[in-house]
């Protein structure tokens, strides 16, 4: 086919239409006109397929060939000129109906392409388009979502604010319902804080000490002096949690039974470290379990380093006891003789309680020394006691030996092991509190085990029946009977080796207890409930005022619910066990009587030590302006 739109054509006439026409579609392609403010400058050659050719002076052609069917956006092509200057046909000639196309349509071009690197010789041509020119940023309409179909007016910023108030909603039931931490997740141990008299610790920041195990030999050395000196489990764990943290180490373990502590320090990518130490020996040292606690409020406070810390430790347990020897040996006979005239007897049998006590602590330090075990030192001292009374009572001596061995076992029960027991039992230590609770019972085993030894062999010699079903009520009016009751707690204190400065406090809170005792005693509580009543109002406010003197609740608690404790229902359950045969049913109910009463009473104290816990909060570090945890 020859082509009729080079430059080699031949050029046509005068009369334009005679010119023959060789090429039939030349008349098909429509020329579609360009505005002049949109034409290209001349000298740029042209993108399209095909040129429509030059025109006869030679400048080129300002519109450009498509084909058929490719307007965009469905725009039908504008009518071709009546006469194209150049074309071999008018374009009047050609049916407008036969320049439509058939073939589907194809989409709009996107105004933006993705175009990979490497990739641009693979794409195909792409027809030129025209530039729009720029719009300032500030006559730009407002973006919307890019997910928005085609057709859709864009979201409101009335929508997009309640879709933004919705997801904070969300968020904050979720924080009401679920909380800051997932429930999963494993607690703090600086947790175990909460509610004891180290609560809020100064918690350093700055990373742990580079030496660590000088910190744990630290907190194990307190740990093992606070056993020693009669502390409970929870308070040992309290103390070694914040003075560790204090220190800087933070994520440790703790394990503690009934004689041994354990502590695990294992950072992240750094070689574990474990130690333990375990407690061979016990003392009764108030005094020094006082200042260890004070000690610990110090080093929580930020005031002590960890050398000032180690240093007043060793200072701790090198010092001597407040108390001397004699001064021990003696008040435990005037405590004999006073709860002996509390419980009901009279001057001759607080004579022979206090002669025979002072002989028991004399026997104590001999077997001490010969390193005979507790159990058969208790078994000794129980023996000795009841043989003592039952020797004054068959010489005819007007004395009530019940109430005479009821007044000298007193010192020898496990007082303060229960409390500690029942208070592990409670707190969550159910090791520590069976090996508390093991050893009380041995020694209370030993304890009756010597007066059942006493009455067989008072019995085997000869000596005559016991009369124990007396009901015994103090002989002396009530404010001397309140006397002989203060006169008791003050030597005990002496005994267990308590502060100075908490030896009066402690005899108020037990005279109070009394009078609590007295009072619900009459208002018909019974004789089961109304010692634990009394403990519960003793425990309560010991933790209030030891707390305000910088001491422990089991310093002054415990040797003011002494006079509690059933001793005389003790001997006659014992009694009736060994001697009478006949009562021996109820000298079982007896004994399971006093156990109860004892558990009661041990309980009672440690309900009080919580109740009295809101009374204690700006007492126990929580009004310390320290960092929170």
């Amino acid at each position: 086919m020859e082509n009729t739109s080079g430059p080699d054509r031949p050029k046509s006439g005068p009369n334009p239409e005679s010119a023959p026409n060789p090429d039939p579609s030349a008349g098909l392609i429509p020329v579609i006109s360009i505005p002049a403010g949109r034409q290209r400058p001349a000298g740029k050659a042209s993108t399209g397929k095909a040129s429509a050719g030059k025109a006869q002076d030679g400048k080129a052609q300002t519109g450009k060939a498509r084909p058929v069917g490719s307007q965009r956006g469905g725009v039908k092509a504008p009518t071709p000129p009546s006469k194209a200057p150049g074309s071999a046909r008018p374009a009047a000639d050609v049916p407008t109906a036969a320049l439509r196309s058939t073939r589907p349509k194809p989409p709009p071009p996107t105004t933006s392409v993705v175009r990979p690197v490497g990739s641009k010789a693979l794409r195909p041509p792409q027809p030129e388009r025209s530039r729009k020119p720029a719009v300032p940023r500030e006559k730009r309409p407002a973006r919307t979502r890019k997910n928005v179909p085609a057709g859709t007016s864009p979201l409101s910023s009335t929508a997009v604010r309640t879709d933004r108030s919705s997801a904070a909603a969300k968020r904050m039931l979720r924080r009401l319902v679920q909380g800051e931490n997932p429930p999963t997740q494993a607690m703090s141990i600086v947790e175990r804080l909460a509610g004891s008299p180290y609560a809020n610790p100064l918690v350093r920041t700055g990373g742990p000490d580079a030496n660590a195990r000088k910190t744990l030999d630290l907190a194990l050395s307190m740990a093992e002096t606070m056993f020693r000196y009669g502390a409970g489990a929870l308070e040992v764990e309290t103390a070694i949690i914040a003075v560790t943290a204090a220190f800087g180490l933070e994520s440790i373990e703790v394990d503690i039974t009934n004689q041994s502590v354990l502590l695990n320090y294992s950072p992240k990518d750094q070689t574990p470290i474990t130690v333990m130490r375990v407690v061979r020996s016990w003392t009764n040292n108030y005094a020094g379990l006082g200042l260890v606690h004070q000690l610990v409020t110090e080093i929580i406070d930020g005031g002590l380093t960890r050398a000032e810390a180690a240093n007043r430790l060793s200072e701790i347990t090198h010092q001597p006891k407040p108390f001397p020897r004699w001064a021990v040996t003696f008040s435990a006979g005037i405590f004999s003789a006073a709860i002996v005239g509390f419980i009901g007897g009279g001057p001759l049998a607080s004579l022979v309680g206090f002669a025979g006590t002072v002989m028991v602590s004399l026997l104590q330090r001999v077997l001490g020394r010969w390193r005979v075990p507790d159990f058969f030192t208790t078994a000794a001292s129980g023996f000795v006691v009841t043989a003592m009374a039952m020797l004054f009572w068959s010489m005819q001596v007007p004395i009530s030996p019940g109430i005479v061995v009821a007044g000298g076992i007193l010192l020898m029960l496990p007082t303060g092991r229960l409390v500690s027991a029942v208070q592990d039992a409670i707190n969550g230590f159910p090791v520590t509190a069976s090996g508390r609770f093991l050893s009380a019972f041995l020694t209370f085993g030993a304890l009756v085990a010597g007066i059942a030894v006493a009455l067989v062999a008072g019995a085997l010699f000869g000596m005559g029946r016991l009369n124990v079903t007396d009901v015994a009520s103090s002989q002396y009016s009530f404010p001397v009977t309140v006397l002989l009751l203060a006169i008791a707690l003050a030597t005990i204190c002496i005994v267990e080796q308590s502060p100075r400065r908490l030896v009066l406090p402690t005899v108020l809170i037990g005279v109070a207890g009394f009078l609590v005792y007295q009072v619900a005693d009459a208002g018909g509580v019974g004789p089961r409930l109304t010692p634990a009543v009394s403990a519960i109002f003793i425990g309560m406010v010991a933790r209030i005022v030891a707390l305000r003197m910088e001491a422990p609740q089991l310093i002054v608690a415990v040797p003011a619910v002494l006079f509690l404790f059933p001793g005389l229902a003790i001997f006659r359950s014992m009694y009736g066990l060994s001697i009478d045969a006949e009562d021996m049913y109820v000298g079982a109910v007896g004994l399971f009587d006093a156990l109860t009463v004892i558990l009661a009473i041990s309980g009672g104290v440690v309900l009080g030590d919580n109740l009295g816990r809101p009374f204690t909060r700006n007492l126990n570090g929580n009004d310390r302006r320290n960092r929170r945890r």
